[in-house]
């Protein structure tokens, strides 16, 4: 019996443990609004991945193997889901989660129930920024795990139902932190910058995208430090904390996006709570 275990235990210690790899154990959180890591398998070239039809980010794990980090949207319902990779599916399972509601009162009303000559801005500024949001660059992000843009306490979570002036909007896109105006806001990862604006809803706004569609996007600011086409470096500044737009006091807005997905930045920075 013995000999029959021992090369058994043997084969086991040699198998790649890439399903509990560093990078798996940190963002792997397959939730409506988290993030999947999905093992593409070894290949002397980076594989290409979609989900749901978009390209997903793809990382190179150790010894030539490859993995998937997928965004997993909001609206996603839990159950079976695939990864498509050459003429592979390969499939993971998508959990529950509960998010919590959020009343907001606005003292200005056109920012709840904006008026005509509103949202005809706010189709143009949502046309952009959701364009935004779908750039996919060839670069490899500089990190994965990545640093807060401002120290501070959260002062809102990801996918909090939020309820403004009793009525029930979309659900938080990002993370939300309570620091004083003009606190400065760093880039969490190395990235460039592609677009800049100031919109109705999140007011001063910068996108700076890291790569392969993993992209930030940091609204609300006092003021913008950079322009359209700035390569900025992990930890460089691209705007001071303000509380332009439909905000209610100062404090920093940062949505995180994987594959045109918004997820929670909480899983990037090691504050995810399932």
């Amino acid at each position: 019996m013995l000999r029959v275990i021992a090369p058994l235990f043997a084969l086991c210690l040699a198998l790649p443990a890439y399903a509990d790899s560093y990078i798996s154990r940190a963002l792997n959180k397959p939730v409506p609004g988290g993030v999947a890591v999905v093992d593409l398998g070894a290949a002397a070239q980076a594989p290409k991945a979609t989900f749901q039809g978009k390209q997903v980010l793809v990382v190179k794990e150790q010894d030539n193997h490859w993995l998937a980090i997928v965004g997993l949207p909001l609206t996603l319902k839990p159950g079976n889901q695939q990864v498509s990779s050459g003429n592979r599916q390969l499939s993971f399972v998508v959990g529950s989660k509960k998010y919590p509601e959020q009343h907001i009162t606005l003292q200005n009303k056109r920012q709840v129930n904006p008026e005509p000559q509103d949202l005809k801005r706010i189709e143009k500024e949502q046309a952009l920024q959701f364009a935004a949001y779908r750039s996919f660059s060839p670069v490899t992000p500089s990190n994965l795990i990545l640093d807060k843009p401002v120290d501070g306490p959260l002062s809102s979570k990801f996918g909090v139902r939020r309820f403004f002036n009793g009525e029930e909007r979309n659900p938080h896109s990002g993370l939300d932190f309570a620091v004083p105006a003009g606190t400065p806001i760093k880039s969490p990862a190395a990235g460039k910058v592609i677009l800049i604006g100031d919109y109705f809803f999140n007011g001063n706004t910068v996108f700076v995208d890291h790569g392969q569609g993993f992209i930030s996007m940091f609204c609300h600011m006092s003021k913008i430090d950079v322009k359209v086409g700035d390569a900025v470096p992990r930890g460089g500044v691209v705007g001071r904390v303000g509380s332009t737009g439909r905000a209610t006091g100062p404090h920093m807005h940062w949505n995180v996006s994987l594959n045109d997905a918004r997820v929670d930045p909480a899983i990037f920075i090691g504050a995810f709570q399932p």
